[in-house]
């Protein structure tokens, strides 16, 4: 029998390792970086396959390795993501004005009134021209931030790990340990967060937090919580009725009244994230999937109707059945939130951390094959440091080896599914 132990060992030199690469002289080496990630996954699946045939695996391991390989990710920096200057900034800005809204970062570029930390983050900051797409409850996030050490992206890894493992603390209420296990210590997950300090993973540790309250019964609680993950991302509105459906009017209440009050302080001031949102909407394009190829056949805006139009028959269709059959088991946010990506123009590597909880609870085995091909996402012109490239552009290679392969992994789950019950 494969032993835990080992794996478990074997992951946490990896996240000891990567810790150390991010420091090093050599952390834009993208061939590193990849060979490391890929030492962590075999130990991941490695460790996932003998979770099946050991039941040492039990919720105070999994949270107890989780808060550990996240303590080593905070001991590390951001690799490959140049994100958190934004972050940094606009908890500055919130801090300083009342409101990070409204203003681009590059009108401060000659303004001789910021202070010199923060005239070095400004000058970090990617798309400065874009005022910032952040949503009330993240804002508030990087404000804490802010409080607790001013410019130190320390304080946002801190923050973020801590949010998440209250998430893993709530996935061990609706699911097994071993199950879990495959959030907790996903390497992904690791990265995005307690290395890189995406703040992504706010979004389901909320949606988990507001079902965790609906079932049992404190619908005020409930509908707050669900306010809040709304007003962290929009991508929550693709799941929000299928949390709404399963309560009662004051949760209904809660959950507007909540909303309301988390954007009402912006609205007043006269900006909120919709400009930022706009801009990204309008002209962004990354790693998308479905997307990409619909734009061999039709111009942008049309392939964003068209697909967009496909992605609501889908959650309608779900939802009708959801609504006739399943009503208060916990949606398959994991299929939602990944049709949305598969239509989406942009897919990050963390905008998977949306769905990886939810395919804790459902089986999903494409969602963690998708974990660590996603990755290949990193390979752009910028980090491969490939003049024939332009800074975010993919060699022609990795979309097709980065989707092909969770097509695969995915028909290779649903067709052992159908041919299993016709073994004798």
């Amino acid at each position: 029998m494969i032993k835990p132990k080992l794996a478990t060992l074997s992951l946490s030199l990896c996240y000891l390792t990567l810790a150390w690469f991010s420091r090093s002289t050599y952390s834009h080496q993208l061939v590193i970086f990849f060979a490391i990630m890929a030492l962590a996954f075999v130990s991941y699946f490695w460790l996932a396959a003998s979770a099946k045939h050991d039941n040492q695996i039990d919720a105070k391991a999994v949270l107890l390795g989780a808060a550990l390989f996240r303590i080593i990710g905070c001991c590390g920096l951001p690799l490959f993501e140049d994100d958190y200057f934004r972050y940094l900034w606009d908890g500055y800005r919130f801090a300083v004005s009342g409101s990070p809204y409204g203003v681009a970062p590059e009108a401060f570029f000659t303004d001789p009134s910021i202070p010199k930390l923060w005239q070095a983050i400004l000058g970090q900051i990617n798309h400065p021209d874009i005022p910032t797409i952040y949503a009330p409850t993240f804002q508030h996030l990087f404000l804490a931030a802010h409080w607790l050490a001013s410019g130190q992206v320390w304080a946002l890894q801190a923050l973020l790990s801590l949010v998440d493992v209250w998430l893993i603390y709530l996935l061990l209420k609706l699911a097994s340990p071993r199950h879990v296990l495959l959030y907790a210590w996903n390497p992904l997950v690791i990265k995005e967060i307690a290395f890189t300090a995406h703040p992504d993973g706010l979004l389901p540790a909320l949606l988990i937090a507001a079902w965790v309250a609906g079932q049992r019964k404190y619908l005020i609680q409930a509908g707050l919580l669900l306010a809040l993950a709304a007003a962290a991302k929009a991508a929550a509105w693709v799941v929000v009725p299928f949390w709404l459906v399963n309560w009662r009017w004051r949760a209904w209440l809660a959950f507007a009244l909540g909303f309301v009050a988390l954007y009402a302080p912006f609205w007043w001031q006269g900006a909120t994230d919709a400009a930022g949102l706009k801009a990204f909407a309008d002209s962004f394009e990354f790693n998308s999937a479905l997307y990409g190829l619909m734009c061999l056949l039709l111009p942008p805006l049309p392939s964003k109707l068209v697909l967009g139009g496909l992605l609501l028959a889908a959650a309608l269709a779900y939802g009708w059945r959801y609504w006739r059959h399943e009503t208060h088991s916990l949606p398959r946010a994991d299929l939602l939130l990944g049709g949305l990506l598969l239509v989406s123009p942009v897919l990050n590597p963390w905008y998977l951390l949306w769905l990886l909880p939810f395919a804790c609870v459902h089986r999903n085995p494409a969602a963690w094959a998708a974990s660590a091909l996603v990755l290949l996402a990193y390979a752009t012109g910028l980090n491969l440091d490939d003049s024939g490239l332009t800074p975010y552009q993919h060699p022609a290679w990795v979309r097709p080896l980065e989707f092909g392969g969770v097509v695969l992994v995915w028909l290779g789950f649903y067709c052992k599914q159908f041919v299993k019950p016709h073994i004798t």
